[in-house]
């Protein structure tokens, strides 16, 4: 067994509030946009979509910390705070003279960091008198995460999930269903978004895009009763999840040791946001120097080659317009086993971040990050997420530099979840059949 060590925190050290690093941002995010005047939402707008209070969220730019509700924070403490660990056996496999750390998200009850989001959104939700809430997944830790909250607070949830995941990924589909969840595969002929897209293809196998859509769509249906939940890209979402970072703060200073190096896996960038931002704003107003490498894959880099536009976040044009980068809305992904990360856009503060040159991106190739998880899976024992892989792809590539170079630095990645639910994957990356795929504009 490979050695580690991991840092813990007391429960009374969890976080009491959440970053909100759009407060200090030197350039604010574009603001989103109603489709048909052009100008900028409202809270009153976007809660015809999402519960009032991560309305107000969405679009809060001034205040640096949002306080966690005690309710929310006392089901943290069910699970966090998450280990940060010392991979003493991966730093061996790669002869590297960096010093290597994650944060193991895998932990939670549901495998993954969405639960962090999820407890919250699941709580303002009941607050505002609901009853139902819907959402879409890929992968499905976000609809894993969402039906156990929901189920924690008495609430019914609708989830559609990516077709292709669907058929991929079937105790994801199972857990869901556990927590007592409706999971329909999408695009369905239960909305009219997924009726049009399949009149029009009818072999369509799905995509977040279509996914949201049709969640979107369900939610509209009865307003007063029901609002939509979503894991990723926008700004709330990231807001949730950067108790990760200030946890891994505060176990960093324990280790005695501090990130030249930030990495994580990207699809919308809520695990990337949580993990990099409370690091992030040292770089805006300290004088950090740490560097920030969101790991995407090769098939699905809206971050590399995308356009940084104004974009629908869903395939049927029923959301806001985000200034984003994107491969535009109506971008069918290639069926890669990371289903979580084939979204086609990124969320618009991560957007502005790239955009202003403070962080970076890498594009993956599904074959290296399963090798990569492969052999993290050997070096510390537990099975990643394929998401997980590509963080730890580029982790990888960075350490081989460490070691080319003969330099000594601190890589943190984030574990954003345990892959013991994606051993078919697993199984066609033994067998050999998996194969990358590469954007193509």
């Amino acid at each position: 067994m490979s050695k580690q060590k991991r840092y813990f925190l007391t429960e009374d050290e969890i976080p009491r509030q959440w970053y909100n690093i759009a407060a200090d941002m030197p350039v604010k995010p574009a603001p989103m946009l109603d489709p048909k005047t052009k100008q900028p939402v409202t809270v009153e707008q976007l809660s015809e979509i999402f519960c009032v209070e991560c309305a107000k969220q969405e679009l809060n730019v001034t205040d640096r910390w949002i306080d966690i509700p005690d309710e929310v924070r006392e089901m943290y403490k069910y699970y966090r705070s998450t280990p940060l660990v010392r991979a003493y056996g991966l730093e061996k496999a790669l002869d590297t003279p960096a010093h290597i750390y994650f944060k193991n998200e895998s932990v939670s009850p549901v495998g993954s960091h969405k639960l962090n989001s999820a407890l919250a959104q699941a709580w303002y939700c009941k607050q505002e008198g609901l009853t139902n809430v819907t959402t879409e997944t890929g992968a499905g830790q976000w609809g894993t995460a969402l039906s156990y909250a929901s189920n924690l607070f008495g609430l019914n949830a609708a989830v559609y999930q990516v077709k292709i995941s669907y058929e991929q990924k079937p105790y994801r589909r199972s857990m869901m269903q556990l927590f007592g969840a409706q999971v329909t595969p999408s695009p369905s002929m239960s909305t009219r978004a997924g009726k049009d897209i399949l009149t029009a293809n009818p072999n369509h196998q799905g995509s977040l895009g279509t996914a949201i859509s049709e969640a979107v769509e369900l939610a509209r249906m009865t307003p007063e009763k029901c609002k939509y939940a979503l894991g990723s890209t926008m700004s709330h979402v990231s807001l949730h999840q950067t108790v990760i970072g200030l946890e891994a703060e505060k176990q960093m200073e324990m280790a005695g040791d501090y990130p030249d190096i930030i990495v994580a896996c990207f699809g919308g960038g809520s695990n990337f946001s949580g993990l990099s931002f409370p690091f992030m704003r040292h770089n805006f107003l300290d004088g950090a120097k740490t560097k920030f490498i969101a790991a995407e894959p090769a098939s699905c880099p809206k971050m590399t080659q995308g356009v940084f536009e104004y974009d629908f976040g869903d395939e049927a044009g029923y959301t806001p317009l985000i200034k984003m980068y994107t491969l535009g809305h109506k971008f069918t992904p290639a069926n890669i086993h990371a289903g979580g990360l084939r979204y086609h856009g990124a969320g618009a503060i991560v957007s502005q971040l790239y955009h202003d040159g403070m962080m970076e991106a890498a594009d993956i190739p599904q074959i290296e990050s399963f090798d990569a998880a492969s052999l993290f899976a050997k070096a510390e024992g537990i099975i990643p997420a394929p998401e997980s892989g590509h963080a730890i792809a580029a982790v990888i590539r960075e350490a081989i530099k460490c070691r080319e170079a003969g330099e000594s630095k601190t890589i943190l990645f984030n574990l954003t979840g345990h892959g013991l639910l994606d051993m078919a994957a697993y199984d066609q990356y033994l067998r050999g059949n998996l194969v990358n795929y590469q954007f193509t504009k």
